[in-house]
Parts: C-alpha cells; structure tokens; sequence
C-alpha cells in the first residue's frame, strides 16, 4: 500500500458537504462517513508471522505452527494500516461506477424463500435463470451478458445487510469444522499476507475449531475449499447455477480478520462473483497488463504492488453487496480495522472457451483429414530440414515460401474434416464430470429412485420394485443432467445424478445403452421440461419401451408425475 499518507486531522474535519465537491472512490466515501476509527477487537492488528524455529505445540494429534505474537507487531501493523486508509484520499476514484445509487436500497425475497419457490418451478433452465436475477438484482441479467460478462468488473452495492443471508455464515462456518472432517490443505488453507509476502499455514491433519479459530485470532485469513461438500444450501445454489452457465459452478469461502490481508493481487482464470456475506472487504481491481492476460487459459502467480498499476475500480463491500470481475484482472481484497470479513466467491468458466473446444476439434480433424485425403499423407520434401526451422527462419529461400503455401493450403482444408459435433460431445462430457449431483425437490424426491417406497420393515423387505405402465408419464429429472454420447463403437448416456459433491471424487459416470434407444433417449432429452408417456418412446416394442424407462429410472435420470407404485406381490404356495 505505497500510497501518499495525509494527516488524520485532515480526514476526520472532511464533511459530507464536502463531498459533493469532489468526485470520490467509494472507499473514501466510506471512510469520510466514518468516526474516529474505534479501538481495535482483540488481536484484530497482530502481524502474522511464523517464528523462525517454528515452535510445534500438539494439537488433536497434529503438530501446528504457532504463529509468533507480539504487542510491538500489533502496534506496526495497526499503524500501517491506519496510514494505507489516509493515503487513499490521494487515489482517483475509479472508472466502473456501482450499478445502484449510493441511498437506495436493493430488496428482494430471501434466499430461503426464493429456493422454497423454485421448487414449484418445473424447468431447470428456469430455475436457474430466476436464481442469477437474484444473485446479480438489480442488473437485468440480458443486459449483464451483453455488457459486462467477460468484459469488465461491476460493483453492485445494496444497503441491505440480509440480502445474502442464508447462504453461509460464520455460525455455519463453525459447525463444519465441529461436524465435519475438514483437511488442512485439502479442504482448508491457512493464509497471511504482510510486506508483501503471502504465506500459507497449513498443519497437518483434521481442520478443528481450536486450531483453526487460534489462527484466526493470530491474524490469519481461513478458505474453505468446496463448501459445496459440507453445507446444503450452497451445494442447492450452485447445483441450479450451472444450469444458468452452461458449466461447472464452483465456489470458495474466505473469512479474514479485521485489519488484514490474505492474499497477494493475483488473477483467476475463472468468472468470479464475490458474494459479501458478514462484515465489509475493501477491493481493489486492475485491468489486465497486457493483451495476452485478456480472458487466461490459467491463473497468474502472485503480483508485487509494483506490477500492477492503479485500479480501476477500488470499493468497501458491505453485507448484501456483489463485485463481479472477469478472468484475467487482477484483484485484492483487505480487511478494514473496524470489521472482520466473510464472503463467498462463486465462480465458473474455466477452462470453457473457443480455444479448449478447437483442441479437441482441430486433432480429430486431423485424424479424419488423414484417414479421407491423400493430399495430407504424401511426404514431405526430401529437402526440407535443409531450409525450414528456426536455424533457418531468417533466410531467403523461395522454397521457405512455397513450403509454407504448402503448409497453409492443407490447413484451409481441415475445417472439411471437422468432427465439431463429436468434439462438443467430448467437451460435454468433461462438463458432466464436472458438475455437482441435482438437489431433489419434495416432488422430485417422490417420484424418483431416491424416493422409492423399497424398505426393510418388520423384518422383510417391502415393496421391491417399481410397476412402470406404458401409461406412466415421466421426465429427465434436469435439463443438463444427461447426455448422449458416442466414442464410435457404442453410444453411451453420460449422467450427473451420481455424481459427487466433491469434485472429481468419483469418475465420469456413464453407461451403454442399445444402439435402437438412442432415439427414445434423444426424444426424452428433446421433450424437457415436458412429461411423455412410455408409450411415446420410440422404441421397437413395448418390452423396449419399459425396459428403457425402467434402467433410467433407475439410474435416477427420470422422474415421474406421479409416485410410482410397487408391483403386486406374488405368493408361492
């Protein structure tokens, strides 16, 4: 924070009549606002610092690194921190100007209640578009897409504290590490970052309460990887919001103590959406260095304060407020002194563009080219390492030129030989795998597989098996929840409904079906959000048509409208 410092006198005698004088950063506008900063919370300004002999004291059977404390470090780090706010009435006010007016206020319904009514809501599709109006209210979602999705950062600021409430908590935060076996390093990092150096300090073992709140209190930032795995509500969340995006929908939880910093700037390669649940963060947001960082096939390593140049959007984010960037701009997020800070970043994208779909098309293409032209089988020139290569890239050679006539002509006949479909199949896959298990709805959970009524009562097993009719009338539970595929031998269905809440815990799920199903398969897909009778599939017989609807039903792929009975028992005499 190598900013201009300016007297505290100066800051606090600022008015509010003032500040319509001059055009100011929503970070000033905040600190204007503010009273004479409050003493400190306990602890809240301790610099993080490893002791260099790295005393271990045993812990639940792991060995943790104490994080050294002293009341010299808590009085730098809370001078620092009070200097970086006073230089910051030197910095131009960014360039993205927040969606909403700074005295209005965004309602909406809660989330527990908009979840509650989405149930009632029978296309995914549907759902999901509902769900992103209300992560993003008031930016209409069309006009979001259009103007700001891969393009720039917008900060939407609401004045509404509960706006996000229900999603996660710290209350919520607690219970995991209660009732859950959370890994360090697997499912949770320990972070810091001070004079400009960003650590991580992760133990070994299970994530408990008593360590991880002992880092918390030492002035260290906790990301909770996954969240999806061990809280319902955001595993329901983000299960409806990769509909919304086509893609995998991910997420993290960062909680960061008052007065600090977890992370060095950095940026992602994902499109992210930082959700303020408690507290407040101030962020700032770079644009991209240079064209080759516009939209990055990866993440970049941390960046000095000295490669990043001025933002171009510095806010405070307050409880209910939302900052959206896009992949490949750079960002940090601090602690005020005066708050602690809890946000979740969902994200998506990644790894979901025009050049990863071409890596799969352009190497089949080529595989088919081979196979279908001769043109892409004659030999090279028995010549040509003698003028073509980087030893000989500078010379002039007319056979340089003809050879790259050569080179370029070929290429231009490749996109004849293009498998796109196959190829958006095989991407398609790799999106399945991705994605998280449904979240049944009540309706759902009845007349599913998950629901059915099979159970060991009374000491037998009860109502085995379901009676399908050609008259039952069924669905794919979601719009995204399966697909057809073929790897030119056999078709198969991939599927997401046993899929694990952890990423890539299990593989691919997938199963072959009959070359004559493919079309009922395609016709139930087609049919959605629509119900169809069994006896609409196009199937050969009505044996097939059943068969086909039970092995889905099975596989939890369907549902049906109504909750499907057991057959009939039969009793041997």
């Amino acid at each position: 924070m190598d900013r201009t410092n300016l007297s505290s006198g100066s800051r606090n005698s600022r008015s509010v009549g003032n500040m319509e004088k001059k055009h100011m950063s929503a970070f000033e506008l905040y600190k204007a606002l503010q009273p004479d900063l409050p003493p400190p919370a306990k602890k809240s300004f301790q610099q993080v610092k490893v002791e260099a002999k790295k005393k271990k004291k045993k812990v639940n059977g792991s060995a943790v690194t104490n994080v050294k404390k002293s009341k010299t470090n808590k009085k730098k780090i809370r001078n620092k921190l009070l200097k970086a706010a006073n230089k910051e009435e030197g910095k131009p006010a960014g360039s993205n100007k927040p969606e909403v007016e700074d005295g209005d206020k965004v309602t909406g319904e809660s989330l527990d209640a908009l979840l509650a009514e989405l149930t009632r809501v029978n296309n995914s599709r549907e759902r999901a578009s509902l769900l992103f109006q209300w992560l993003i209210r008031p930016v209409p979602a069309k006009a979001f897409f259009s103007e700001t999705w891969e393009k720039k950062p917008v900060f939407v600021p609401r004045k509404n504290p509960d706006y996000y409430k229900g999603l996660f908590s710290t209350a919520e935060f607690d219970r995991i590490l209660r009732e859950e076996n959370v890994q360090y390093g697997v499912n949770l990092d320990i972070t810091s970052y001070v004079n400009g150096k960003r650590e991580t300090h992760n133990p070994p073992g299970r994530a408990l309460p008593f360590t991880v709140w002992d880092f918390y209190e030492s002035g260290c930032s906790v990301r909770l990887l996954n969240p999806q795995a061990f809280c319902s509500t955001v595993w329901n969340v983000l299960s409806i919001l990769q509909e919304q995006f086509g893609s995998m929908a991910g997420a993290n939880v960062y909680l960061t103590p008052p007065g600090t910093q977890g992370f060095a700037p950095h940026y992602d390669d994902i499109e992210a959406f930082v959700v303020q649940l408690e507290g407040k963060k101030h962020w700032r947001v770079y644009n991209p260095r240079s064209e080759e960082e516009v939209l990055p096939v990866l993440s970049s390593p941390n960046f000095d304060q000295a490669e990043i140049g001025k933002p171009i959007l510095d806010v405070v984010l307050e409880a209910g407020d939302l900052l959206y960037f896009p992949r490949g701009f750079i960002h940090q997020g601090n602690c005020l002194p005066d708050a602690h800070s809890l946000h979740i970043t969902i994200s998506s994208y990644q790894k979901n563009s025009w050049g990863d779909l071409l890596q799969k098309v352009i190497p089949a293409a080529l595989g088919v080219a081979m196979e279908e032209d001769v043109a892409f089988r004659r030999g090279l020139p028995l010549d040509y390492l003698t003028y073509m290569g980087v030893q000989n890239s500078d010379k002039e050679d007319p056979r340089r030129a003809k050879f790259l006539s050569r080179i370029e002509s070929l290429m231009k006949k490749l996109p004849n030989y293009a498998p796109v479909d196959a190829a958006v199949d095989q991407k398609a896959k790799e999106v399945l795998h991705d994605c998280l298990p449904p979240v049944l709805t009540p309706n759902e959970l009845a007349t599913s597989v998950q629901g059915a009524a099979t159970r060991w009562a009374d000491g037998t097993v009860k109502d085995v098996g379901v009676l399908i009719t050609t008259k039952t009338q069924i669905k794919i539970i979601r719009a995204m929840c399966a697909r057809l595929c073929s790897d030119g031998d056999a078709v198969h269905i991939c599927y997401t409904t046993d899929n694990s809440r952890v990423y890539h815990k299990e593989e691919l799920q997938s199963f072959e079906i009959q070359t004559e199903h493919t079309d009922a398969v395609e016709f139930l897909i087609h049919s959605y959000p629509k119900f169809v009778t069994v006896e609409s599939l196009p199937c050969d017989s009505v044996q097939d048509k059943i068969a086909l609807a039970e092995l889905l039903f099975e596989k939890g792929i369907i549902h049906t409208a109504e909750p499907l009975k057991s057959p009939p028992t039969v009793h041997s005499h």
